[in-house]
């Protein structure tokens, strides 16, 4: 009888999760539900934005009715940033959040994050990028030392790991298998 295992997932796709300064004491509790939920979270800092990094972060909304309490809101206290990591991490990221306004999210998403810690549109709880390129650039911004190479996705990713780690790995263990410790403890 052959088992068959499933192939291994590859979590190279990664979002930006922020805990907004009202919520930031349920900061256990939404990491939990984070992980729970397959995502790794990479990176992780607790820190204070300024009303003018606000403004920078928040670039495209300016222009917009609500831009001067947005940046208001988040400098308002310490948030908290994680890099998060999972197979589509930004849609799954998105879908785990529901809609921005808490208030619509409670009527038609009870179960996401915004509905159970956001209070209304502006004060929603949590952030989330909307896209793979925007999440690149919000990491830059949070992580300014983060590392963000191209990574491949897909084919092209299964193809690098048959093609250079899974053969240095399997050299790695039979040439481990073959050394027999004396003492193994």
């Amino acid at each position: 009888m052959e088992v068959l295992m499933p192939d291994p997932q590859i979590y190279v796709e990664r979002t930006l999760a922020i805990i907004k300064p009202d919520i930031i004491d349920k900061e256990e509790e939404i990491e939990d539900v984070i992980l729970r939920s397959g995502f790794h979270i990479l990176q992780k800092r607790k820190l204070q934005l300024s009303p003018e990094q606000c403004s920078n972060f928040y670039a495209e909304q300016f222009g917009k009715m609500f831009f001067p309490n947005l940046t208001a809101y988040m400098s308002s206290g310490p948030i908290v940033a994680m890099v998060l990591a999972r197979n589509c991490a930004v849609s799954y990221w998105k879908e785990l959040l529901g809609p921005s306004n808490s208030l619509r999210a409670r009527i038609t998403h009870p179960h996401s994050l915004r509905a159970l810690y956001g209070t209304d549109e502006l004060r929603n709880g949590l952030h989330g990028s909307v896209s793979i390129s925007s999440a690149e650039k919000e990491i830059r911004f949070i992580f300014p030392e983060a590392i963000l190479e191209p990574l491949p996705t897909g084919q092209r990713a299964r193809d690098y790991l048959n093609l250079y780690v899974k053969p240095t790995l399997l050299a790695g263990l039979t040439a481990l298998c073959r050394e027999k410790p004396a003492d193994p403890m």
